[in-house]
Order: structure tokens, then C-alpha cells, then sequence
């Protein structure tokens, strides 16, 4: 059975009666994964993105919407059937939600295609942001190599000069990889990759201890990555070769799961909990009343996604039919982010700063992630220059 949930954002207006009816509500397919390993992911999206409509009284940008929610199960044909039959049964014209890459690729091309417009909140593979990028796409969160360029970035910046490295065989994973090298200065010393299902890593923390490098990059999102960092820490790496993540790879769901087997890992991030902006000062204590439970950065990518899709749907009064309305104001990204600075680049992909974070004790002893410092100003992807809009 496959799980659909519908979050009419316009409740409060219903309990009014005839003023239910004064404006139809926008529909705004969210096709994300709700099940699995990874399925925290797509529950915080959702929730984060959910935070915004209710904090709104059922509304982003003062118009009614309709969230309609389904579960992709990190399946890409489930993610394909699903929205296809959003467009042609529910007349969908806004989609969001997506977290796996492998989803995206087969996914986005046909809602771009069809003249519905995406915006992503977390995958945003090399190939959408460079020759296959379309008019009808924007990523609210980064382009996949920018976390891990940051966290290379942060590896060079830390002195290191051997790195093994390790990432799922899909398209974020090979993405990762190539991003962490385009910031890393220093010599690859062993390079993996993973199945995206894997679980038991016993044969990779035998060739990083054979590699004997000076840190371990890698990247694996979700259950994955807690599976990844207990059997680096039960083979006793943790203590002996230091390493260094993007922030895909430690998150406070992580790190709850892990408590101090996580202290001292350097983290390469576009956001976190402690940034002193007015819009992360209103979500984080916002999502921690709501849901109580861990924040992580896919709270914060769905909370922005929806303050930027709210942006646009203000400044067109919700005619999502008018697809070049919406698409000029997404572009224009009127919004306060909770990470500060945002703009999009050529490629309709963000242009940010990027931070260097660590995993210390926090005041209740139990780990935290902190901000160290700002290593990459105003950064754009190396796919922009390839994308003709």
C-alpha cells in the first residue's frame, strides 16, 4: 500500500466555512522518502517544510496550500509513477522533497518537462546543475559537490595530506567524491565505493587500516552513516585516524545515536543550529516546540524550501499556472534563509557561505555540533558555466 498523506494548510480557514472557499488552495506534491534507512530524512523535510504552513496558519506567502505527501521508498520508479500521477490526476504544478539523487534523475526531467516547476530541498546532482539543467528547476539546498568541497576544503585547511575516501555507488556518492577531491590539496590515499544499501563495512575498515591515511572522508547519509561511524569506532579508528565529513554524514540524529564516538569529527556545512541570524533564531526554537525531536539540516532545507516557494507564491498571488511568474520570482529568492546569505547562481543553484563545524561536549556532556569558522564566501558549483537557461 503505498502511503499518501495530504495536509490541507487552509484548516483554519475551513472551520469559517464560506471563507474556505474564497481562495482554492495551491497543491504541492511532495514526493520524498518517508520508509528505510534514509526515511528520517524525508520526515524532517516534511516537517520542516510543514512548520512553515502551519507557523502561517495553513498558508506560505499568505496563500492557501495543499501538501501532498508520498513516500518514494527510495525506489526511482516508485518516485516516477508518483509524480506522474500527481501532474495528470491531482493537476499538480509545484513540486518539492526529494533526497536521493537516484530519485531526482528519475523524477525531476519529467516535472521539468511536463511545465511544472521543482524546487529541491536537498538532491541537487552535477548533471541537473550543469548541461541538463532546465528554467523549471531550482535547488534551494546546494549542488551535491558543494557539501563535500567544503569538507575538503576544511581537510586542507586542517593540515591533512593522505585521505581515504568512501561514498555509496550512486550519483551523490560519485559527486561527493569529486568534490572532496576539487578542495583536497593533499594525495588520495584509498578510494571506495559503497552500496547504497550496505550495512556491514567490516572489509572497508580493514583497507583504511591497511592505508594508514592521516584522515577518512566519507560520506553516507542517514542509517547509513550511523552504521558506518559504530563499526569505524568498534574497529578502533575513531581514536587513531581522524575524520573529517560533510554535513550529510553528521547530523543530530547521528549523533544522538553515536554520543561521544562522534567527538572531534570536523564537519563541512552551508548551516547549523548556533548561526545568529533572526530566521534560524525563530525556526530552531520553532522546531524544537513542534516536534521535539533532534534538528538536523534537512529540518532546516525543508523550512527554507518552503520560505522560498512561499516568496514566489506571494509575489504571483498563487497563479502557479503562470509558470514564468513563478519562475522569476524563485529566482529572485525574497526571503530571509536560517543560513544567511543566499542567492542563485546562473544555474538557478545557490550561491553561499560555507563553515567548518565540530563535534565537541556539549554543556550537558552529551556531543553538539559547533561552528569553528567560515571556509568558503560566496560559493558557487563548477557546473554553473555549463548550464545555457
Amino acid at each position: 500500500m503505498r502511503r499518501r498523506d495530504v495536509l490541507i494548510g487552509s484548516a483554519a480557514a475551513l472551520a469559517t466555512g464560506a471563507r474556505a472557499f474564497a481562495q482554492t488552495p495551491v497543491k504541492i506534491g511532495m514526493v520524498t522518502t518517508l520508509s528505510g534507512p534514509g526515511g528520517y530524512l524525508g520526515q524532517d523535510i516534511r516537517d520542516g517544510f510543514k512548520l512553515v504552513i502551519d507557523m502561517n496558519e495553513g498558508k506560505l506567502g499568505g496563500v492557501p496550500v495543499q501538501l501532498i505527501v508520498e513516500d518514494d521508498a527510495l525506489k526511482p520508479g516508485q518516485g516516477k509513477q508518483i509524480a506522474d500521477r500527481l501532474l495528470k490526476n491531482d493537476n499538480v504544478k509545484l513540486f518539492t522533497g526529494i533526497v536521493f539523487s537516484n530519485v531526482a534523475g528519475a523524477v525531476v526531467p519529467d516535472v521539468v518537462d511536463s511545465g511544472a516547476i521543482y524546487v529541491s530541498p536537498n538532491a541537487g546532482p552535477s548533471n541537473l546543475a550543469g548541461k541538463e539543467c532546465h528554467k523549471n528547476y531550482f535547488v534551494a539546498s546546494w549542488q551535491n559537490d558543494n557539501i563535500h568541497e567544503a569538507a575538503g576544503q576544511a581537510a586542507t585547511n586542517l593540515g591533512y595530506k593522505r585521505a581515504f575516501i568512501l561514498a555509496p555507488n550512486y550519483q551523490a556518492g560519485k559527486d561527493s567524491l569529486a568534490g572532496f577531491r576539487r578542495f583536497f590539496k593533499g594525495a588520495i590515499a584509498g578510494e571506495i565505493f559503497t552500496r547504497l544499501d550496505q550495512t556491514d563495512f567490516a572489509a572497508e575498515m580493514a583497507q583504511i587500516r591497511a592505508a594508514d591515511p592521516d584522515v577518512v572522508f566519507q560520506f553516507h547519509p542517514g542509517g547509513l552513516g550511523i552504521a558506518f561511524l559504530r563499526q569505524y569506532q568498534q574497529a578502533g579508528l575513531l581514536g587513531k585516524i581522524p575524520m573529517v565529513v560533510s554535513e550529510a554524514s553528521i547530523d543530530n540524529v547521528i549523533l544522538a545515536a553515536l554520543g561521544g564516538a562522534a567527538l572531534g569529527i570536523y564537519v563541512g556545512s552551508h548551516w547549523n543550529t548556533d548561526f545568529d541570524n533572526a530566521a534560524n533564531k525563530t525556526f530552531v526554537p520553532a522546531w524544537q516546540k513542534a516536534y521535539g525531536r533532534p534538528i538536523t539540516t534537512y529540518s532546516q532545507q525543508g523550512y527554507d524550501a518552503a520560505l522560498l516557494i512561499a516568496s514566489a507564491l506571494k509575489a504571483t498571488g498563487g497563479k502557479v499556472d503562470d509558470t514564468a511568474a513563478m519562475r522569476t520570482a524563485l529566482a529572485k529568492a525574497d526571503f530571509q534563509s536560517t543560513r544567511g546569505a543566499f542567492k542563485f547562481g546562473p544555474n538557478q543553484h545557490p550561491i553561499q557561505d560555507w563553515y567548518m563545524l565540530k563535534v565537541e561536549k556539549g554543556d550537558d556532556g552529551k556531543p553538539v555540533l559547533r561552528t569553528v569558522e567560515k571556509i568558503l564566501t560566496n560559493h558557487s558549483d563548477a557546473y554553473a558555466a555549463l548550464c545555457k537557461l
